[in-house]
């Protein structure tokens, strides 16, 4: 399974829009697995999904592999960080 913890206006894909909890949901992993599948698999749209990505706490692309057992934060398109 892959941990994938959702923030802002993507939390819908949960069943908790309390904002003072964690909203995860858990995806089975299948080999070969990136980050775009696990968005996909989830039913979130890619134009929903901002830069904002990280497996196991590591800024990462869509295209990134994901396996087993990893954590992945997911913040939407209206809540980028500011890089300088």
């Amino acid at each position: 399974m892959v941990e994938v913890h959702l923030y802002g206006k993507l939390r819908r894909f949960t069943d908790n829009l309390d904002p003072s909890r964690d909203s995860i949901i858990l995806v089975p992993h299948k080999p070969n697995d990136t980050i775009r599948d696990i968005i996909r698999r989830i039913g979130i749209p890619l134009e929903e999904v901002g830069s904002n990505l990280f497996l196991n706490g590591e800024y990462s692309p869509l295209e990134r592999k994901v396996e087993d057992n990893d954590r992945l934060g997911i913040f939407p398109d209206d809540m980028q960080m500011i890089i300088v």
